[in-house]
């Protein structure tokens, strides 16, 4: 019996090891979302009707003006999923679309898949929205992107992209607007995984930032 005894005590070590460190880990994840939701909102809302619609419509107006087919729209959305990764990122910067200007559209991945917006709607569920002009943006090379975008409407969503868990044939928002400009990405210029929204800028320009409304 004293054998047994300490045959299972002996085997029992490692497990309980395990168990503390996945206590370890799993504390220390909740650390650092609660230190993340202090750094950035966890929700934020829209502003008054009146504001909300002036605000769009100025939106609206500087991205006709200043917007080229192929650019990046980065923004701070309402939705549950946009305070989820804004939060999990700890970023003011949760979704990304292409723009489409031809037809007032966007073409960006969500929970349905790769799909078109009507610009203004995209704007409409925006809190705060970065006009960014890709480094690799060209007549040519945004032409293609965008013709590759569309290609890609109808394509699945890539529910494990931001964990780095790539999966084939399949797109998170800031992915979309990476892989449609591949072509043109110089092999000696390496884009991480994941690549989130609020890193859209480190390879394009901001043209245009709309600002945080209630400020």
């Amino acid at each position: 019996m004293q054998g047994k005894t300490r045959s299972w005590s002996q085997t029992s070590r490692p497990v309980e090891r395990c168990v503390r460190i996945m206590i370890r880990v799993t504390c220390g994840f909740a650390v650092v979302l609660c230190l993340s939701s202090c750094a950035t909102p966890v929700v934020v809302s829209p502003p008054p009707a009146e504001i909300k619609a002036a605000r769009q419509a100025e939106i609206l107006e500087t991205l006709n003006r200043l917007g080229r087919n192929g650019d990046w729209l980065v923004i701070r959305g309402y939705h549950a999923t946009d305070n989820a990764v804004s939060v999990l990122t700890n970023t003011p910067w949760s979704h990304a679309a292409i723009l489409d200007k031809d037809n007032h559209q966007v073409i960006e991945a969500e929970s349905q898949g790769v799909h078109t917006s009507l610009l203004s709607d995209f704007v409409a569920k925006s809190h705060r929205l970065l006009l960014i002009r890709p480094n690799w943006a060209a007549e040519k090379s945004s032409f293609q992107a965008l013709v590759r975008a569309r290609a890609l409407v109808g394509k699945g969503y890539d529910f494990l992209g931001l964990t780095g868990l790539n999966v084939p044939d399949r797109y998170y928002c800031s992915e979309l607007a990476v892989a449609v400009y591949k072509a043109y990405i110089p092999a000696s210029e390496q884009i991480p995984r994941p690549v989130t929204p609020a890193q859209l800028h480190y390879w394009g320009r901001i043209l245009y930032d709309s600002g945080d409304p209630i400020k």
